[in-house]
């Protein structure tokens, strides 16, 4: 969900603010080191929901937290892991040892001394909690026995089995300063997911959250303790957060901001274009997808537990429509819960076509004959169901949906759209006890990591009131995940996570709707953006962009 992974590592949050509020707190906030005008100022329709990463949801959240925490590894622009706060790394031959050596001499933004001792703490604390306040990130720490720190500049992780992916984990994990996060990781821990880390934030990243108004603007500063070979050409950087992609193309063509995220919308494209604008597209990790409840406990509507009954809805799912009407192009059909920008999708595996007299016959053998309004009777029950849609995925969320509706009307099912914001949406899906018995369906979208790990968790039974949202638990599902996490030969984790794929697929929790691309747009007053397939240019993969983006000339 757009997200981050916490959480609903990708999903989208909606804020609003006026479009001069940005400019203002920026004139008013300009760094010392430079102009005002050598600051980007990034519009943005998701919201930045929470600094503290072990309760935040959204993407621009985990944007914050890839500027302003260290980690020892990050992506390069080919989507290769490099070294970044670790500078080389070592593995035992048994692969249960990983000794990685940091960056000497560096310092948080405080003055205190950054060594691998707070990363040893960081990832302490995720194991000890990771059953409780940590729980969001524990998939970061998975197998991890222990975290030492034998000197400032070395760090031994030693694990309890071989994982497949450290190095993609250790680009995930957020190192905190210890001198602020250890007077709460004491007793039940319960203060890490109450503390509210805000603004000015002690930084040991390129930049500084220097200011922080929720659900309006983020305001950062360069580091001047940033330890990097690199640093930003830029004096500083910002982040409005609009109520919709109109408002946020209309701050782009005005001048009010210099750069919009990916969450723009395809029928902007040309209108941006004509402006004079640069627009950037690319593969995303991510995709729209249909849930519906696979919980056998849910208290009504049961017919929706029928494999069958999913079936017929897939075959009534018009992916080619949603393209052209919704994407203006700029998607691919959905076929399983991994992308293929990942490098890990099974091609093999094809989504089922638009076919609605195939959709009706299957309907019409289970017996499900239709009323004089058209719409079919199931147990006693017309198969009428709301449908939860966070307005995080207005416009071309709207259009899809507007899709389904008619094709489902063609086969006697009737939906109806429950429009609500993101924490609303979360608690219908979950219940309030994280049972997930009284909701049917919704629609929503998620943007996971490269590495297929995290978006696999999600339709694990250990993620039920966390990421979970379709109260699917398959005990063979949960034991293939935990076999591919620990598969460090390529071919042998590729197969077993094929193997999920199809389950996922056949068992349909999801139906994987479209891979959107990523389309964002920027004055070409600036240059050095560097696409990334998880939220754009400025992405919580890598420091790349805001590294070397400069003004023109």
């Amino acid at each position: 969900m757009m997200g981050q992974l916490q959480m609903k590592f990708t999903r989208r949050l909606v804020a609003i603010v006026s479009a001069s509020v940005l400019a203002v707190g920026l004139a008013g906030c300009a760094p010392s080191a430079g102009p005002s005008n050598d600051v980007l100022r990034i519009g943005v329709s998701a919201a930045i929901d929470s600094l503290n990463p072990f309760v935040s949801s959204s993407d621009y959240s985990s944007v914050v937290y890839q500027y302003v925490y260290p980690h020892l590894t990050e992506y390069d622009k080919d989507l290769k892991i490099i070294p970044a706060f670790a500078t080389s790394w070592d593995t035992s031959a048994d692969g249960l040892t990983w000794t990685f050596h940091t960056v000497k001499n560096a310092k948080w933004s405080d003055g205190a001394p950054l060594t691998a001792k707070d990363a040893a703490f960081t990832m302490t604390m995720m194991v000890k909690y990771q059953d409780g306040p940590t729980g969001q990130l524990a998939g970061w720490v998975a197998h991890l026995k222990t975290a030492v720190a034998t000197d400032d500049n070395t760090l031994v992780l030693t694990y309890d089995s071989p994982v497949a992916n450290v190095l993609t984990q250790m680009q995930a994990v957020h190192i905190l300063p210890q001198q602020v996060w250890s007077k709460l990781a004491t007793g039940d821990g319960k203060d890490i997911t109450t503390f509210q880390n805000g603004a000015p934030m002690v930084s040991g990243g390129p930049f500084e959250l220097t200011k922080y108004t929720k659900d309006q603007l983020a305001l950062f500063s360069t580091n001047p303790n940033w330890w990097g070979p690199t640093k930003p050409k830029i004096s500083g950087f910002g982040i409005q957060m609009f109520a919709n992609g109109d408002a946020m193309v209309t701050a782009l063509k005005t001048g009010q901001v210099d750069m919009i995220g990916e969450s723009t919308q395809a029928t902007s494209v040309d209108t941006l274009k004509k402006a004079g604008m640069v627009v950037d597209t690319g593969q995303n990790t991510g995709y729209y997808d249909f849930i519906i409840n696979t919980n056998p406990k849910k208290t009504k509507n049961r017919e929706l537990l029928n494999p069958e009954v999913r079936k017929a809805f897939e075959y009534a799912m018009d992916r080619q429509e949603m393209i052209k009407t919704a994407w203006l192009g700029f998607a691919k059909p959905g076929s399983t819960i991994v992308a293929p920008v990942t490098g890990w999708q099974d091609p093999s595996i094809q989504a089922l076509p638009y076919d609605l007299s195939k959709a009706n016959a299957i309907l019409d053998g289970l017996g499900y004959t239709k009323g004089a309004d058209g719409i079919r009777v199931a147990d006693g029950h017309p198969m009428s169901y709301p449908v939860i849609f966070p307005t995080e995925i207005n416009g071309a969320g709207d259009r899809m949906f507007q899709i389904i509706q008619t094709s489902f009307k063609q086969i006697g099912i009737d939906l109806q759209m429950r429009k609500m914001d993101t924490d609303a949406a979360t608690t219908a899906i979950n219940g309030s006890d994280n049972m997930y018995t009284g909701y049917d369906l919704a629609m929503w979208d998620w943007i996971p990591p490269v590495d297929p790990d995290f978006i696999l968790s999600v339709l694990t039974c250990a993620q039920w009131g966390n990421n979970s949202d379709s109260g699917y638990c398959n005990p063979a599902y949960d034991a293939l995940y935990l076999k591919q996490g620990t598969e460090t030969d390529r071919a042998q984790r590729q197969a077993t996570i094929n193997e999920m794929q199809q389950i996922a697929f056949n068992d349909r929790p999801y139906i994987v709707l479209v891979y959107q691309d990523i389309i964002e747009a920027h004055s070409p007053k600036w240059t050095g953006f560097v696409m990334s397939p998880l939220v754009g240019s400025v992405n919580n993969l890598s420091t790349q962009t805001l590294l070397q983006v400069h003004k023109v000339g």
